[in-house]
């Protein structure tokens, strides 16, 4: 196992990725999405991207549902699991990824993204 932040806590209002991902051996991934603090009412979508290595374009292998307030979230990607919608994907970790916070509104939301890669 590898364990990688994406994203350290703190409060956020815009748009934002994580930036490239490196991924040499593992298959799939938990992730861990921790919001501690909002003001009013933020919304925000955290989705798990691959990077293809061709083009250079990412691509969506999930999205989570619009976290609207203090949660605790696990998105998981690994092959063989039951796809569920907002959830789970089944689905391979590729060799580079990403993680994408789209934030619907300025309202502000204090979160921390943490993954763990898996064999």
């Amino acid at each position: 196992m590898q364990y990688v932040t994406p994203f350290t806590s703190a409060a956020r209002t815009t748009t934002g990725n994580s930036g490239d991902l490196s991924n040499k051996q593992h298959r799939g991934l938990h992730l861990v999405i921790d919001a501690t603090a909002a003001t009013s009412t933020p919304s925000v979508v955290f989705t798990i991207q691959g990077k293809d290595p061709v083009s250079g374009q990412y691509y969506t292998i999930l999205a989570s549902a619009a976290i609207t307030g203090v949660s605790t979230t696990v998105l998981r990607v690994y092959p063989a699991l039951t796809a569920a919608a907002n959830a789970t994907a089944n689905d391979v970790l590729p060799q580079t990824w990403r993680v994408l916070a789209t934030h619907g509104n300025a309202n502000s939301l204090t979160y921390s993204v943490s993954a763990c890669l898996i064999n």
